[in-house]
C-alpha cells in the first residue's frame, strides 16, 4: 500500500483516480489542483508517489515535477495526460517522471503503473 498525492485541476479526474487507488488498497494522502499546490503538499506530506496532470493553471505538471525532483531526487511521479500529448510526455520523462498514464483512466493500467514504479 502506498501513500499517494493526486494532482489534477479537474475535480472529476481526482475523484476517478482516488476511487481507482482506494480499490487498489492505496491511501490518498492529499489532492492538489495545480503545480504550486502540488509542491507545497509534497513537502508537507512526503508521499510515496504522486500522480501529476500535465496541463494545469498557475503552474503546469512538468514545472512542478522539476521543482519536486530538485528538492527530492528520489520522488516518484507518474504523469497523467490526455491522448495526443506525446511531446509533453517525453519532456516529463526527461524531467524525471517514472511513468505516465493516459486519460481517460483505465483502472488496470493505473494500478500496473503504480506497482511498477513502486517496485
Amino acid at each position: 500500500m502506498a501513500r499517494i498525492l493526486i494532482v489534477d485541476d479537474a475535480k472529476f479526474m481526482r475523484m476517478t483516480l482516488s476511487t481507482i487507488l482506494e480499490k487498489g488498497n492505496h491511501e490518498v494522502v492529499g489532492e492538489a489542483e495545480n503545480g504550486k499546490e502540488a509542491i507545497s503538499l509534497f513537502n508537507q506530506l512526503q508521499p510515496d508517489l504522486v500522480t501529476m496532470d500535465i496541463t494545469m493553471p498557475e503552474m503546469n505538471g512538468i514545472d512542478a515535477l522539476r521543482e519536486i525532483k530538485q528538492n527530492h531526487s528520489s520522488a516518484k511521479v507518474i504523469m497523467c495526460s490526455a491522448m495526443g500529448q506525446q511531446k509533453m510526455v517525453v519532456e516529463a520523462i526527461e524531467a524525471g517522471a517514472k511513468d505516465f498514464i493516459v486519460k481517460p483512466f483505465e483502472e488496470n493500467r493505473v494500478l500496473e503503473a503504480i506497482q511498477r514504479v513502486l517496485s
